[in-house]
């Protein structure tokens, strides 16, 4: 049986926790960056939690 592969465009923007959660970072901090607020920009550094949602499909491209 072959080893399945990592989806690589996928292992660049998800990573996987040690409890087993997928984080990624957030979208929209790239340009026109200056008609959005302080905190706004802030917030958008913190990384955040993939919904369950997502979750399903996302697993199975990082196995």
């Amino acid at each position: 049986m072959p080893k399945i592969k990592t989806n690589r465009s996928a292992a660049k923007r998800f990573k996987k926790t040690a409890t087993g959660k997928i984080v990624y970072n957030r979208a929209g901090k790239s340009h026109l960056l200056t008609k959005k607020d302080r905190k706004r920009k802030r917030n958008l550094r913190k990384k955040a939690v993939l919904s369950s949602a997502n979750e399903k499909s996302i697993r199975k491209l990082l196995p």
